[in-house]
């Protein structure tokens, strides 16, 4: 048989033992700051998909073209699931205020990091879409006060 090590000598590893787990924290509350980024996030797919709702115009053309038959759209470049427009799988973000949201959310949060231009590009498209994204993603970060500060 094997030895017997201090673990297996712990009382509270004994059979029999109530006490298991009492007053131990398991997972510290800075670990786990990114759940806010998540629920933001959360919310945000709710206000574009609420957005997108109120901009009929954008649900019908893409049913539009897609009855129409143009080959770009067949291939499910474009979609509509849950009545929210999808572009090779990523959200469609309309214009107005919800980009910068996005942009914000992935660049100036915990999760995001003033990470630079690129991550940024990359954390928001792995969700989101709309024309001219790098363009845009590469202003908020050049006018981003804390990169211009800190940037080597």
């Amino acid at each position: 048989m094997g030895k017997a090590d201090k673990l297996s000598r712990k009382p509270d590893w004994q059979e029999g033992v109530e006490r298991d787990n009492e007053d131990r924290t398991l997972i510290k509350p800075e670990w786990i700051r990114g759940v806010e980024t998540l629920v933001e996030e959360e919310n945000l797919r709710k206000r574009i998909k609420r957005a997108q709702e109120g901009n009929e115009k954008v649900v019908k053309v893409v049913e539009e073209l897609k009855k129409a038959g143009v080959k770009t759209l067949k291939d499910k470049e474009w979609e509509i699931e849950n009545r929210v427009v999808l572009k090779e799988g990523r959200i469609y973000v309309s214009e107005g205020e919800l980009r910068g949201e996005i942009i914000w959310l992935y660049h100036d949060t915990l999760v995001g990091g003033h990470r630079g231009r690129w991550k940024t590009t990359e954390l928001v498209t792995k969700n989101y879409w709309w024309p001219g994204v790098t363009k845009e993603v590469g202003r908020y970060v050049d006018g981003c006060d804390t990169c211009q500060r800190y940037k080597n």
